[in-house]
């Protein structure tokens, strides 16, 4: 794995981990989880808990990089997904 592919793969990972955990979208997946697994149960816990999480996810992105590397798809995605985390970054400190 080259230089810019970990670090799209980096920006992917901190993006789609903040997407499971934290965004609203998705709190209908957290809210069917809690309800199916119950509220202090290990699945809930793990789709609220951005370490644990992460490591799933990068997982999967480290999986994904290897078998299509180098594809325009995922060149497009991974960036795609990096910048929308760093905008949410930068948005905290410019708003």
């Amino acid at each position: 794995m080259m230089l810019p592919e970990f670090l799209l793969s980096l920006g992917a990972t901190c993006r789609l981990t903040r997407f499971i955990t934290k965004d609203t979208l998705a709190g209908g997946f957290r809210s069917w989880i809690a309800d199916r697994f119950g509220d202090d149960s290990k699945p809930s816990y793990l789709v609220s808990c951005s370490w644990c999480t992460s490591i799933w996810v990068a997982a999967a992105m480290t999986a994904l990089t290897q078998w299509a590397g180098g594809t325009v798809a995922l060149q497009l995605t991974t960036t795609a997904l990096s910048l929308s985390y760093l905008a949410g970054l930068a948005s905290r400190w410019l708003d």
